[in-house]
């Protein structure tokens, strides 16, 4: 048995008040992920957990990369017959969430996916490392492979048919738009008094600003 029941913090370094808030989430969370990158020593700051609720009726959580923000949302590319795709074509609503341990901060996101243009999935896919172009197109993702060796040797007739070539982006991967309708700031406090402001869109198209008992 391993008790964890000691591991203990206190949480003392930032406070989120009300006076000091921007009246949209995604100004926050450019401001919270720049200061992150800046001050808080993470090696992956634009990492973050999608959560889907797949075919089984199971939620799975995995680990991914934001590639871009902006006032419309959040965007990662991945294999549309993915596991989280077929996910995603069932139930478009997902959560993404980031931790960023250093800064003693969260952000959650409850939003709806929509797949981005073919032309922002080009251009993105054409900003790749051939490696990553390559491995797109060998990687049948989420289906069972006999073994490594296997996408190794798959990936070494790729290289061998694509030298030399441009290499086109396969349909079945592009990126997904998460529209946010609503935004949590967690942010660590001394005493488990954690400050929580949510962020909730309204039809209006303004957000509506609320704190959350911790």
């Amino acid at each position: 048995m391993n008790d964890l029941s000691n591991y203990r913090k206190s949480y003392e370094k930032s406070e989120l008040l009300e006076d000091n808030i921007p009246e949209d989430p995604i100004n926050l969370f450019n401001r919270w992920f720049h200061e992150t990158e800046e001050f808080g020593g993470a090696e992956e700051v634009n990492a973050m957990t999608v959560a889907t609720v797949g075919l089984d009726g199971f939620p799975k959580s995995r680990v991914v990369l934001l590639k871009r923000f902006t006032e419309e949302g959040f965007i990662f590319y991945t294999n549309y017959n993915s596991e989280k795709g077929r996910a995603i074509a069932e139930n478009p609503k997902v959560c993404l969430s980031f931790f960023w341990q250093s800064m003693e901060r969260q952000v959650i996101i409850k939003g709806t996916a929509q797949r981005t243009s073919e032309v922002t999935s080009d251009v993105y896919f054409d900003s790749r490392p051939e490696g990553s172009k390559l491995g797109a197109i060998v990687s049948n993702q989420s289906e069972v492979v006999p073994s490594r060796a296997y996408l190794e040797e798959s990936l070494q007739q790729l290289e061998k048919d694509f030298d030399s070539m441009v290499i086109p982006r396969p349909k079945h991967w592009g990126g997904y738009l998460i529209v946010p309708e609503e935004v949590e700031f967690w942010q660590g406090r001394p005493n488990r008094l954690h400050d929580r402001i949510r962020y909730t869109s309204q039809d209006n198209f303004s957000w509506k600003i609320e704190r959350l008992s911790p």
